[in-house]
């Protein structure tokens, strides 16, 4: 049985078929980290290996799609459906068809796992997957945890920017200390990813929670285009990163600003859309040493 669709607007502008199937399928998360695995690497002038590109698409899709069939299902058997948004729909009505598809890519993600990746990154890497499953898991089976002074938001964000920047700090780290410049550009994405995650939950709740995020946006661009001029002469492919990053912020600002005339989704879209600046670096990577 379909869940109750929620009210909807009607602005302006909608999303394209292509873009409005990108994000209810969950196919906007795995992207955007696949780009900035591969961007973060570039930066710190390491090559990934083949097969960290398919784990890290696999398994952030899973994650994805197991986050909405659950949020569904929970509102389902409590008959609260508020905070529902089409992509939440999408899933459930899907269900029979993604459950199935998630749990391969998950099965798949774990053969890869076991098959191509060294034991000291699992071990590695085991520290990152438990805090996963510890926020996955406090958010869906109803734990009671200790309240942080931290909001789901940031923890999303540090954790989609760990899995995006750690296989590239790893490889980029020499046995005298760790690359700083990569872990500095780690952390303004980390900033960006927080506030791409806080401004889609204030534009779509219903309390008004962090509804402007311009200023905010606009403030973290300034800050990444300053620390690329700071980091150009030295590290221009980090500075160039980071400009990416700032052109996101920017973007960010700007939806924000015209929110009103999108709907829901495709507000929700472009605010991933904006995240794939990195693909504008393209033509600089055989350009610069």
């Amino acid at each position: 049985m379909p869940l109750p669709l929620a009210n909807s607007v009607n602005p302006s502008f909608d999303a394209p078929g292509p873009l409005r199937l990108w994000n209810l399928a969950s196919l906007d998360a795995p992207t955007v980290a696949v780009v900035w695995a591969l961007a973060f690497a570039w930066a710190g002038g390491v090559k990934l290996p083949l097969w960290i590109v398919p784990l890290l698409a696999l398994t952030v899709w899973a994650v994805y799609v197991a986050d909405r069939l659950l949020d569904a299902r929970r509102a389902w058997q409590a008959g609260s459906f508020a905070r529902l948004r089409e992509r939440h729909h999408f899933h459930w009505r899907h269900r029979r068809l993604l459950v199935p598809l998630a749990v391969a890519a998950a099965c798949i993600a774990a053969c890869i796992v076991l098959r191509f990746m060294p034991v000291a990154a699992r071990e590695r890497n085991s520290l990152l997957a438990a805090a996963a499953v510890a926020y996955f898991s406090g958010v869906h089976a109803g734990w009671r945890v200790p309240r942080l002074a931290i909001s789901k938001e940031f923890l999303v964000g540090m954790l989609f920017t760990a899995g995006c920047a750690l296989p590239a700090i790893a490889r980029a780290a020499s046995p005298g200390g760790v690359p700083w410049t990569l872990v500095g550009v780690a952390a303004l994405y980390a900033a960006l990813a927080w506030l791409n995650c806080a401004a889609i939950e204030g534009w779509e709740g219903s309390e008004g929670r962090l509804c402007r995020v311009a200023p905010l946006a606009a403030l973290l661009g300034i800050a990444a285009l300053l620390a690329a001029t700071l980091l150009a002469a030295l590290h221009p492919r980090a500075a160039l990163l980071l400009v990416a990053a700032a052109a996101s912020d920017l973007l960010l600002a700007l939806l924000d600003r015209g929110r009103t005339r999108l709907t829901p989704l495709a507000l929700r879209a472009a605010a991933d859309l904006v995240l794939l600046t990195p693909l504008l670096l393209v033509p600089w990577a055989r350009l610069l040493p």
